[in-house]
């Protein structure tokens, strides 16, 4: 999948040739990588000078001496003497690596002769240590272990024995003595010897480890741990492996992933890394272990692995490569959504500026490319789900960012701005898009489409503003607009698109009031002659428009002229008679304000004449129609009434059913009211009421103009045809309103006593009441009770004197009930009068009663008799009567003297002389102090 530090690419699968060996194939630095290239070496040498000799015929005479002696000391000293030639030499000298096994074969025997015999003249670790090596090369594995064996136990001193204990491990490694080897192993780690040799025997523990089982393999990973901190300790170890130390890297890295994904995978190999800062040599067992479950069809624990070291390690130079290769093994496992999730964390990862600085130059540019492909992707996907509005929204965004920071990263970048700010635009997000489109406009140098992408922010701009650009418009949208196109302008001078942009700014700021920029606007266009028509066209109904909100009506008038004479003579391409009659109607506006000007300034003759030459030049048109309105008011606010009847009439009759007409009858009442003709205001109203659905306000605002004018005949008629309709109170106003009708009624009817009955009746039932009302209805409740006392006292008491009696009591009970209401009504005020009456009624009945008739079948005993119960009957009527008069008198001491209280004292003068028919003198009385009393 990919290099790190200098190593190659490492094979995943462990040789069989080292799994299934049968021989030594362990390097020694010193005497070769087997017992086949070793040279025993028997005797002392010492480094001296070589004679003047070649070592090839020192090796010949050496080779001769050993194929003719038959002695086995000269023999086996003139093989150590051909390993010492060719190791001092560095010269391929004696036997090749094809002779040595049979010369070896032979030389068995002169070993075990000079063993037998026990006599040496050499050391005998080196003759045991030839003789394993002697056996090994000729297939005796076992009796070169003895050998060896031997070596080591007989002589524990011998510089032999690491080597010796070595080659005794890799036996018994090889004959399946796993743990034999691992211990072998250990002593010879432990022990002495040169590194070089500990470190093969250190790698070859951990092979024992392993094959001894799962149980073992955290043992096993520790050893192989160690082995790669021997090989790789530093930094810049990696980038210098030695050719030769490369397959034993690559097994160890490569027998430490097995391990993991047969155990616990990234779990197992991170509990037996460990917690601190990373190894030199970690980024390589991590990609070692995601390469063999990307190989092995397991993508997802591949993902994990390489994730994991990212996570675990955040700052670690190798990041880039580790999550790079999260895509590769996505897109490998055929998994293209995976990776382009991958490529999203990838470009996330560093997206900050320092992290992106950290990149090398090819980690750039794949980030570059993963973000234009995601960002791409983002926007076409998006463009394809425009149905679903929120998903397109979201992926739309989405590619914004991308483009804006692939952007940022691009020297010539101005079409990535471009598409990042249509992303944006279809993003909704428009402040993000108008920036997008200036960097690309005028931040992009040779950007070809400059002036597009300057004109797309111009547009959304314009988004910001009312699509009408005659309606006001936001002023700080309005300033930006204006800004945007000023800068359009001065970059692409030549561009077509700028007059019409200036004249709709024009029209836009003439509709935010700001004359003095719409006129500069106007004249922009209308300065150079390459502007089109149409622009023209525009900017001189702005120049129009802004006199014409100028008050420069005059002016104004001129202006529209112009521009009608423009349309008339054909120089506007694309209007049409629509265009004309609007223009006519804005000169029409312009006279129309030339009479609103004068009317203001008094000047009635001029403002009539103003509104109503408009009729000449558009007749029937709403202007004319409305100047013919405005002329009739301007005579009316002049108070020139009957010349302003004269025009409201005539308008009336000319435009029946114009929405103006509806207010034509008020304006005339208003004339004949102020014109004192109050009669025909109120025939005015009439003929209102009958177009409305309620006409009853009209009708009693004419019955007070007949009460003004004195018509009271017409005035009572809609009083009565009102109150026929029983209208309710609904608040005071109301309830003072028609009591006051009532009233007016009972003043001039010819029967008032319905309308008195009414007044009292609606005052009873009414909730709201006035001083006035008040007032009113007392006066009818007495007048109702003289009315009734006076009945009463017109029923005389005949026989039979029953029937006579419960009619007068009917007339009794009404008229006291009435005296009770007004007294209800006008409390202090008709107090006495009140009490003056209700006694009246007792002292009537007493006297009617005295008077009555006695029965005409009575004799003179009986009727006597008959006499005297009358006498008993009206008695308490008089007593009744004398109490309400003294009621009245002692009224007196309260309130004062009054009309109704001195006929009361007459009364009781009359009725009890011996108390009351005294002359009475009234006179003021000062309270003092002490006044004798």
């Amino acid at each position: 999948m990919r290099v790190l530090a200098g190593l190659c690419a490492f094979s995943l699968l462990l040789p069989g040739s080292l799994l299934a060996q049968e021989s030594f194939k362990v390097e020694l630095d010193r005497d070769g990588k087997t017992i086949a290239d070793m040279r025993p070496v028997f005797l002392k040498f010492e480094s001296r000078p070589l004679p003047a000799i070649s070592p090839a015929e020192v090796g010949r005479r050496y080779q001769r001496l050993f194929e003719t002696s038959d002695e086995p000391e000269v023999r086996v000293d003139a093989l150590n003497r051909l390993s010492n030639i060719r190791m001092r030499s560095g010269e391929d000298v004696g036997y090749s690596a094809d002779q040595e096994p049979e010369i070896y074969r032979e030389a068995i025997a002169s070993y075990e002769s000079i063993l037998d015999r026990g006599s040496f003249s050499g050391r005998l670790d080196e003759l045991l240590y030839q003789m394993a090596k002697a056996h090994a090369l000729t297939g005796h594995t076992d009796e070169s272990t003895e050998r060896l064996r031997q070596l080591v136990g007989l002589y524990p001193d011998s510089p032999l024995v690491p080597e010796s204990r070595f080659r005794i491990a890799e036996a018994e490694f090889s004959a399946g003595k796993y743990a034999r080897a691992e211990t072998s192993y250990q002593t010879l780690i432990k022990g002495e010897g040169g590194e070089a040799l500990k470190s093969k025997a250190r790698y070859m523990l951990g092979w024992s480890q392993f094959k001894q089982g799962a149980g073992a393999w955290d043992r096993a990973a520790a050893t192989f741990l160690d082995v790669l901190d021997g090989f790789l300790p530093t930094e810049a170890s990696l980038g210098s492996v030695a050719q030769s130390s490369v397959d034993t890297i690559d097994d160890t890295l490569r027998i430490l992933a097995v391990m993991a994904s047969r155990k616990q995978g990234v779990a197992s190999l991170e509990g037996w890394l460990g917690d601190g800062v990373p190894r030199p040599w970690v980024p390589l067992v991590y990609d070692r272990l995601a390469d063999l479950y990307a190989v092995t069809g397991e993508p997802s624990a591949s993902v994990r692995v390489n994730r994991r070291f990212v996570q675990r390690y955040p700052d670690h130079r190798d990041n880039p490569e580790f999550l790079n290769q999260v895509v590769q093994v996505w897109r490998q496992a055929g998994k293209p959504e995976a990776a382009r999730d991958a490529k999203a964390d990838y470009v996330a990862a560093y997206l900050p500026d320092d992290a992106y600085k950290g990149l090398d130059r090819n980690q750039q540019r794949l980030w570059q490319q993963y973000a234009r492909t995601l960002a791409d992707y983002h926007y076409h996907s998006a463009s394809e789900r425009l149905a679903a509005k929120g998903e397109a929204v979201s992926g739309f965004a989405r590619a914004a960012d991308y483009y804006e920071s692939l952007a940022r990263r691009q020297s010539e970048a101005g079409s990535i701005w471009r598409l990042a700010g249509d992303a944006r635009l279809q993003a909704g997000e428009d402040e993000a898009a108008i920036n997008n489109f200036r960097t690309a406009a005028y931040q992009s140098p040779d950007y070809p489409e400059a002036a597009d992408s300057a004109w797309a922010a111009i547009t959304l701009y314009r988004k910001r503003v009312p699509s009408d650009s005659s309606a006001p418009s936001p002023a700080e949208a309005l300033s930006d607009l204006s800004a945007e196109i000023d800068r359009f302008a001065s970059t692409f001078p030549s561009d077509s698109r700028t007059a019409a942009a200036q004249a709709d700014l024009a029209t836009r700021w003439y509709a935010n009031g700001d004359y003095d920029r719409a006129i500069d606007y106007a004249h922009a266009v209308t300065t150079p002659s390459g502007a089109g028509q149409k622009a023209h066209y525009s900017a001189w109904l702005v120049m129009a428009k802004v006199r014409q909100a100028r008050q420069q009506y005059a002016e104004a008038e001129r202006a529209w002229r112009q521009t009608l004479t423009l349309i008339d003579d054909g120089k506007v391409p694309g209007t049409t008679g629509n265009d004309r009659k609007a223009v006519v109607g804005q000169l029409a506006a312009a006279i129309y304000q030339q009479g609103q000007a004068a009317a203001s300034a008094g000047e009635v003759s001029l403002a009539v004449a103003h509104f109503q030459r408009i009729e000449t030049l558009a007749p029937g048109s709403e202007m004319a129609i409305r100047g013919r309105f405005d002329a009739a008011n301007t005579l009316l606010k002049a108070s020139e009434w009957q010349t302003a009847i004269n025009e409201l009439r005539r308008f009336r009759r000319d435009y029946p059913d114009h929405d103006l007409t509806s207010g034509i009858g008020e304006k005339l009442v208003y004339a004949y009211t102020e014109s004192d003709q109050p009669v025909r205001a109120a025939e005015e109203l009439l003929a209102m009421a009958e177009t409305r659905e309620d006409p009853w306000p009209f009708r009693l605002r004419a019955a007070d103009l007949f009460h003004d004018a004195g018509d009271l005949k017409q005035r009572n008629a809609l009083y009565v045809r009102y109150l026929d309709t029983r209208p309710r109170a609904k608040d005071a106003d109301s309830h003072i309103r028609l009591q006051t009708m009532r009233q007016r009624l009972t003043e001039s009817a010819s029967h008032p006593e319905q309308w008195q009955q009414a007044m009292v009746q609606a005052e009873l039932s009414s909730d709201w009441h006035s001083e006035e009302t008040l007032r009113l209805s007392a006066r009818s409740a007495m007048a109702l009770g003289i009315r009734e006392a006076d009945t009463f006292a017109s029923i005389p008491l005949t026989q039979p004197l029953a029937r006579a009696l419960d009619r007068k009591q009917v007339a009794l009970e009404a008229a006291r009930t009435y005296f009770v209401q007004a007294q209800q009504f006008g409390g202090e005020a008709v107090e006495s009068e009140v009490l003056y009456r209700r006694a009246e009624l007792y002292r009537q009945l007493a006297a009617d009663l005295m008077a009555s008739t006695v029965p005409s079948d009575l004799n003179e005993m009986e009727a006597m008799q008959y006499q005297m119960l009358l006498e008993e009957q009206a008695y308490p009527f008089e007593e009744k009567a004398i109490a309400l008069h003294a009621k009245n008198h002692g009224r007196i001491v309260e309130h004062g003297f009054d009309p109704w209280i001195g006929r009361s004292l007459e009364v009781l003068g009359q009725m009890n002389p011996g108390r009351y028919d005294r002359s009475v003198r009234w006179m003021s009385w000062n309270s003092e102090g002490n006044d004798g009393a």
